[in-house]
Formats: structure tokens, C-alpha cells, sequence
């Protein structure tokens, strides 16, 4: 859920720290007040385009942070961990703008692209009302939706997999009767070409060691020669070998040293020197002892690398890949080979494929088919209640065409309304008031309160055109919604705000000709004057309070 929202320099908004509970949240305010202007700053730290002319006048940049306290189990906390930005159940959104500059999006405070907020946004919040980000209008959010409320997530992740082997199987399928067109040609190059791999008879770790030993032989003359001089200036030199002038050097400071102790910790350290230069000098003439000049092991050497060269220049991959593609063409070989029984055993598996996926996929479509009748039916019910005498309901669940297949059967659903009584049924997408989308939205999110997958959900204005009754009923049903998601809802009826849980309310203020928006959440009594406000009249009567009042607490009881 959202537990936290600040908000610094965005349109009219100095600065806003919110803090927002659990269940029903209202948020009420005279017209103007800025309402919309909070669900644009959370649209924007959800993922929405950024624009800078949002930026607060006077202001370098706007920022923006959503804070969400989430379940280890939910779709955006499995997010998360998929994308390796999993912080112990808390998820911090920041979007900062700037003036002639690209926006940033953090998550966790790292750095991350637009487009990640956007996808992690869809798992957090859903916004229902004339707003863009709206998930009930996509298709696959309406099969979604219908598959939570049939039960059957694990039959349609089950037939997913299937999807999957059946795709994999007419991809090899294919492959081996395009091999098998041009089976002779093929079977005679992949012959030569495994020959001289088999013949070459490479192993992984022999090209560097191959290349290590040809570039030490190819170079043997200067190290026999270099050697040689270090060996002789270290050691062999009779009058002017290093080590000899060294123990010389020494024999004179340790007589010295016999007049002053100050010179024992140089005369120790040259010592030291000198044991290590003659073991040098010793390992020196081990190497030089076993250097071997093969000229015949070098040619055979350049001719062996030339030979591999060749061959990975051929197949166009590295060297040590060779023994790769050597497997790879021996396989390709033997299937070719075998091609006739390849063949038979790829098209008995697909056909064996087709057949537990079109079984499995079945029983899902009679189980939607069911289930969109019920559902129907429900969110019909719902809408007579919310004010839509006569409107319809229904989920559209129609076959794909012919043999066309997807990872979720073979259905294509769709949500279909009708808002007035004698109208035709449209997708719920054409529907072009925003009241009557909000409306059916939330009969639907009340319907499916215990399956909902996203956390958060806001209603912007769902009391659009309704009153009196209706707007009670509105009211009520959206804090039974509140009982298992997060609510936020902005409205202007009394009915609707004196259900809320949490009252805010959004207020513009001038102060030496500087407008600003500033929210804040009300108390009790705080709260009876706002519902007085929002009951009419150009002046609250105790009457008005007494009625506002009585709306609360029968809200409560």
C-alpha cells in the first residue's frame, strides 16, 4: 500500500508530506483546489512522461516520491526481487524533473529507466476515473481479471508451459525439414567439415597452451642469449660478478661495524642480498639447462596454429570454440543421418504436444466461458446499484481464429458494456464517459475485492453525475472495498466523504501573490464542517452540522 507521498515544487505545490492508512481514504476540496494536480504528481512518480513546464514556477526542478509498504508475496515485491531492487518489504519511487534536461527515476534510490517505473508502477497502483492509467481497459488485464475470479492461475501457467514445448518442437520441426531439402548437399559439407575438425582433434584448454610453447620457442634465441649475460653479470664473472662485489662490500662493513653497531643492520640486509642473488643465479642455470632449441618442434608448432587459424577463420569463432562447433556439426550430422526417424519421432511429439495443450486448453475456455456468465451477471447487479438502471455487463470470451494458439489458450476475452438500457453492448475501451468507466470500475474492483492483485487503488471523481441514494451507495461500497485494498477516492458528495477512514482536504492558499496547494487530514470536528461545506448553502447552519454530523456516524455505526 501507499503509506507515504512528498511532493516538492510540482505545478502549484511548494511543498507536501503525506502520510496516507490503510482502507478508505477521501480526499475532498473545493473545485480548483488542486486535487488533480496530486493524482498527476503520483502518475508521474508511477512512470508517466515528465514534462518541465510541471515544474513549479521559480523553482530548478520538481521532485516527486511515492513510498509503498509491500507483502514479500506480491507481484510488485516478486518484481523487485526478478530486478534485483528488493529493500525488505519497501518500495521508494523518486522522479525528479529539470528544466532542459532529461528526468530521473529512481527505485530504492538506484537509478533506473522510465520505462522499469512504469512496469513496477502497474503492480502498485490503479487509477480509475478520466485518467490514462487505467489497466481495466487493456485486454490482457481483462483476462487476467477473469482468470482470478474462475481460479484457474494454475491451469493457464500449466498450459503456458505447454505453449512453450509446442512452440519449441515446430521450430525444430521446421529446421529439420529445411536441413532435410537440401539434405544431400548438406550431408557433404558437414562430412568434410567434421573430417577435418576430427583430424584436427582439438581440446578446449590446447590452444594456449600451443601458443605459450610456440611463443617461447620462436623466441629461444634471445632467452639462451639474455640469460646467459645475467647469469655471467650475477654470478659467473670472476672479478666483476655482482655477488662477488657484493660479499666484498660486506666483508668491509662488518669490519667496520666493529667501531660503530649503527652499520650490523646494513651489513645483515646485504647478506640477505647476497643469498638471494645466488639463489637466482642457481635457477638461472637450471633454466638455462633445461632451454631446448627444437627448430623441427617449431615448425610443426607454426604449421599446427595455422591449421587451427584456418579453421576458426572457416567457422568464423574463436579458436578455442572449435571443439564446440565440432560437436554441434557431428550432431546436426547425425540427425541428418537419421533424418527420416527424426522426422517421425519430432511429428508424433508435436502431434502428442497439440493434443495436451488443445485438451488443457479446452478446460480453461469451458471454465472462462462459465465464469464470464457469473461475472456478468455480478457486476450487472452492481451497476444497478451504483445508478445504471438498465445498464449491462458482460465478459465477451469468443474463440481465436483457426489454429492461432497463445501461452493463455485460445480464447480472446474482452470486457463489453452497455451504460443505458436499449443500447448495444460496446467494449468497455468506446465507453466515453469517464463517470460511467469509473462507475463500472468500481462495481467490478468490489466484485473481485478478494482477488485483486495491485495494492493500491485510486477513484478520481467516481461520483460523477450521481446523488443522493446512489452516492450513499457509492459511499458504502467503497469502503467495503477498503476492507481488503487501499482506497483512495477524491470526490465532492457528503455521502461519499463521510464513509472515508481518513479524511483529507486539499486547499489552495495566496500569499504575497504566490498560490499554492497544501492537504491536509482532518479531524473530528474538522471533519463535520467539511462534509457542512460540502452539504451547500452560503452559510453553515447548525442544522447543516447536525446533518453532517448524523452522516458520520451512521457512516461509523
Amino acid at each position: 500500500m501507499l503509506n507515504h507521498f512528498y511532493i516538492r515544487d510540482f505545478a502549484i505545490v511548494q511543498q507536501l508530506d503525506l502520510g496516507l492508512s490503510s482502507g478508505l481514504s477521501v480526499m475532498t476540496g473545493e473545485t480548483g483546489a488542486g486535487k488533480s494536480i496530486l493524482i498527476d504528481a503520483l502518475a508521474l512518480a508511477l512512470g508517466e512522461r515528465a514534462d518541465s513546464n510541471a515544474i513549479r514556477q521559480g523553482a530548478a526542478h520538481a521532485e516527486v516520491i511515492a513510498a509503498f509498504e509491500l507483502t514479500p508475496d506480491s507481484d510488485a515485491a516478486l518484481w523487485l526481487k526478478k530486478h534485483d531492487l528488493f529493500d525488505d518489504g519497501e518500495c521508494l519511487l523518486r522522479r525528479v524533473i529539470q528544466r532542459d534536461k532529461p528526468s530521473k527515476a529512481f527505485i530504492n534510490s538506484r537509478p533506473v529507466p522510465v520505462q522499469s517505473v512504469k512496469e513496477l508502477g502497474q503492480l502498485l497502483v490503479d487509477v480509475h476515473g478520466q485518467h490514462e492509467h487505467q489497466s481495466l481497459l487493456k485486454r490482457t488485464a481483462q483476462r487476467q481479471i477473469l482468470d482470478d475470479y474462475t481460479g484457474i492461475g494454475k491451469e493457464v501457467s500449466e498450459l503456458g508451459n505447454h505453449f512453450k514445448e509446442l512452440r519449441e518442437l515446430q521450430t525444430r520441426l521446421a529446421q529439420l525439414k529445411n536441413q532435410a531439402q537440401n539434405r544431400e548437399a548438406r550431408l557433404e559439407v558437414l562430412r568434410y567439415q567434421c573430417r577435418e575438425l576430427e583430424t584436427l582433434s582439438l581440446s578446449k584448454e590446447e590452444v594456449p597452451e600451443l601458443e605459450n610453447e610456440h611463443h617461447r620457442l620462436s623466441h629461444g634465441a634471445s632467452l639462451l642469449e639474455g640469460v646467459q649475460a645475467a647469469v655471467h653479470t650475477l654470478y659467473d664473472d670472476d672479478e666483476h660478478a655482482l655477488s662477488q662485489l657484493l660479499a666484498r662490500t660486506t666483508q668491509q662493513l662488518e669490519q667496520l661495524g666493529e667501531h660503530d653497531a649503527r652499520l650490523d643492520d646494513s651489513t645483515t640486509l646485504l647478506n640477505e642480498a647476497i643469498i638471494q642473488i645466488d639463489e637466482a643465479a642457481s635457477q638461472l642455470h637450471q633454466y638455462l639447462n633445461s632451454l631446448e632449441l627444437d627448430p623441427q618442434r617449431l615448425q610443426w608448432l607454426n604449421e599446427r596454429l595455422a591449421f587451427i587459424h584456418d579453421l576458426s577463420r572457416k567457422h568464423q569463432v574463436k579458436a578455442a570454440e572449435l571443439p564446440d562447433v565440432f560437436g554441434r556439426l557431428s550432431q546436426e550430422l547425425a540427425d541428418l543421418n537419421d533424418a527420416d526417424n527424426n522426422l517421425a519421432g519430432l511429428e508424433s511429439a508435436l502431434t502428442q504436444a497439440r493434443e495436451v495443450y488443445g485438451a488443457l486448453a479446452s478446460i480453461i475456455s469451458s471454465k472462462r466461458r462459465h465464469a464470464a456468465i457469473k461475472l456478468g451477471q455480478e457486476i450487472t447487479e452492481r451497476m444497478q446499484e451504483l445508478g445504471m438502471e438498465g445498464g449491462h455487463f458482460e465478459v465477451g470470451c469468443t474463440d481465436l481464429d483457426k489454429d492461432e494458439i497463445t501461452a493463455y489458450g485460445r480464447d480472446r476475452i474482452e470486457f463489453l458494456v452497455s451504460a443505458n438500457p436499449g443500447q448495444d453492448s460496446r467494449p468497455l475501451s468506446k465507453v466515453a464517459s469517464g463517470g460511467e468507466l469509473s462507475r463500472i470500475s468500481l462495481a467490478l474492483q468490489v466484485v473481485i475485492a478478494g482477488l485483486g492483485r495491485i495494492p493500491t487503488l485510486i477513484f478520481d471523481e467516481v461520483d460523477v453525475g450521481i446523488g443522493g441514494r446512489i452516492a450513499e451507495v457509492v459511499g458504502k461500497q467503497l469502503r467495503a472495498l477498503g476492507a481488503n485494498r487501499q482506497v483512495l477516492c477524491i470526490t465532492h458528495l457528503p455521502q461519499v466523504a463521510a464513509q472515508g477512514q481518513q479524511h483529507l482536504q486539499v486547499s489552495k492558499q495566496t500569499e504575497n501573490d504566490d498560490t499554492s496547494t497544501q492537504i491536509k487530514e482532518l479531524d473530528e470536528v474538522q471533519r463535520i464542517a467539511e462534509v457542512a461545506r460540502m452539504l451547500g448553502g452560503i452559510e453553515i447552519s447548525q442544522q447543516t452540522l447536525d446533518h453532517a454530523e448524523d452522516m458520520l456516524s451512521r457512516a461509523t455505526a
